[in-house]
């Protein structure tokens, strides 16, 4: 059983930085999707692919993983740049 531990990322839609520092451990799917003949929907029978585990430091969603042998793959957020700009530079 392997997983992904990440931070969620910030919202390009929204201003606000709710639930930013919460890390994520998702499990990755053990089989593929399927269609379903009859409706056409997609799913599968994994059960883990829909378990997401929240953590509040990285630290702790790696002890966790360690602690029941998950091979967990950390994924760490880019740090955020700034590029600050001024209307003036419009017509420069």
């Amino acid at each position: 059983m392997s997983a992904r531990i990440y931070q969620r990322p910030k919202n390009a839609m929204q201003s606000g930085k709710a639930r930013l520092g919460d890390w994520i451990l998702d499990f990755a799917p053990a089989e593929a999707r399927t269609a379903d003949p009859l409706m056409g929907w997609t799913g599968s029978g994994d059960s883990q692919s829909q378990v997401q585990l929240k953590f509040a430091s990285q630290e702790d969603a790696q002890a966790y993983a360690a602690k029941f042998g998950i091979a967990a793959e950390v994924h760490a957020v880019p740090p955020r740049r700034l590029k600050l700009q001024a209307y003036a530079d419009n017509f420069r």
